[in-house]
């Protein structure tokens, strides 16, 4: 069976100055001089596309998720004083496709549905996918929309590594949009204690 080939990045060329501004008298006398017209030549030329590691790409990729997630956390928190999450940042990017990534934000426990608590953890994405019900997460993954944002259901056993709680839903999902106002809003409604707290959100 054939190798799948691997998708391959190159540096984004740096912009381009501004041309320089000559004047028609000294592009006369220029042309006059040497026979040529001077004309402003790019720094850039295709053969001096640098092309970047996987490593590379996962790195900015990274870098990128990670200040998205910062700043989410940051929205989130100053709702107000009662709804506080902890900031739990890191990212895991795509095998194979680092150009795509997801970045962890905050994890909390909630009651869901006022009597079950639910642990779970809030991320963000920079792509959109369905998300599935077994051990691939995601499902049909595009690259279409710029962000997803999810929360899912989690749980640990001692001395087990965290994985999906399905016990509510079979892929662990409690939300998932494209739009940043309705996942901070999701977000919130999961930290209110209240009633009071939980309609002022709902109408954000």
């Amino acid at each position: 069976m054939q190798e799948k080939a691997k998708i391959r990045y190159f540096e984004t060329p740096p912009p381009k100055p501004p041309a320089p501004v000559v004047s028609k008298l000294a592009a006369h006398s220029e042309f006059l001089r040497t026979g040529r017209i001077a004309r402003y030549s790019p720094v850039w030329l295709p053969e001096e596309r640098r092309y970047l590691t996987h490593n590379e790409v996962a790195e900015r990729t990274g870098k990128r998720l990670e200040a998205a997630g910062e700043k989410s956390h940051e929205r989130i928190n100053s709702f107000h004083r009662s709804i506080q999450f902890p900031k739990i940042v890191f990212h895991k990017t795509l095998d194979e496709r680092p150009h795509l990534g997801y970045c962890h934000v905050t994890a909390a426990k909630s009651m869901i549905g006022k009597r079950i608590p639910v642990s779970w953890s809030f991320y963000i994405a920079n792509f959109f996918s369905e998300i599935g019900e077994d051990e691939k997460f995601f499902e049909r993954i595009s690259a279409n929309y710029s962000r997803m944002y999810f929360a899912v259901a989690v749980e640990r056993e001692k001395g087990e590594p965290l994985k999906i709680n399905r016990s509510l839903r079979k892929n662990g999902l409690l939300f998932q949009t494209s739009d940043p106002l309705e996942a901070i809003k999701n977000v919130l409604l999961l930290g209110a204690s209240n009633d009071t707290l939980r309609e002022i959100i709902k109408k954000l």
